[in-house]
């Protein structure tokens, strides 16, 4: 059986060889290119199923390579490769559709780590598929999300937070159990990746429902609220 399709997009050579071999003797599929524009075009022609994105590139960067290719239908995971250890970074990243980070230097066990947990999280168990929540209707076979009979557009981190609150529904989850049941580490204990990912999942859910659906229990985590 073949290994998932990875694409590499950095624009030095030593980073793209380095990456290339690793994941090759991982047993992953890579291909990798050097711009923002050539990623568009080898993720158009043959759709990974991860994608490995450098934020500084030299002709667009990372972000505005993840907007198009999330207006562009793509949904598969966008793992970012960035020199910055900076919050706004990850939050921009949040906002266009990202699902991880790794800062540079990195370690290549790390980098191993990372894509081996963002693709379990990302695979949906195929039993059960229609999950229902209140107003929310999930299909995990499609990876939809209906409110009210419309549609809801999440990302792929986004899909698996709703599906663990989903599957908790009342119930208060803090924010170390979502850090372990939905990025299946522990993101260097990085809670404020889960209020950034609350924060919009809210956001999309509140624009479609008759309520708020996710609640804040201050000091303790977050609650999907439904009626009994």
């Amino acid at each position: 059986m073949e290994g998932p399709k990875i694409l590499i997009v950095d624009d030095e050579p030593n980073i793209r060889d380095l990456l290339t071999t690793s994941l090759r003797f991982a047993g992953f599929r890579v291909q990798a290119v050097g711009n923002g524009a050539a990623a568009i075009s080898a993720v158009l022609a043959n759709e990974p199923d991860l994608i490995i994105l450098d934020v500084m590139l030299p002709d667009m960067n990372g972000f505005s390579v993840t907007k198009r290719l999330r207006e562009a239908g793509y949904t598969s995971p966008i793992l970012f490769l960035t020199a910055k250890d900076d919050t706004q970074d990850k939050i921009t990243g949040l906002t266009v559709g990202g699902d991880d980070y790794v800062t540079k230097p990195f370690s290549l066990d790390e980098i191993v780590a990372r894509i081996k947990a963002i693709l379990r999280r990302t695979t949906v168990a195929e039993e059960e598929s229609i999950m229902r929540a209140g107003e929310i209707v999930m299909d995990q076979d499609t990876h939809e999300v209906r409110i009210a009979d419309v549609a809801v557009e999440l990302s792929p981190t986004e899909f698996k937070l709703l599906r663990y609150l989903m599957q908790n529904p009342n119930r208060v989850l803090s924010k170390a159990q979502i850090l372990d049941h939905v990025w299946e580490y522990d993101f260097n204990g990085d809670a404020g990746i889960v209020e950034s990912y609350v924060s919009y999942l809210r956001r999309k859910l509140d624009q479609h429902s008759s309520e708020p659906l996710i609640q804040t229990k201050r000091g303790f985590g977050y609650m999907l609220r439904v009626a009994k």
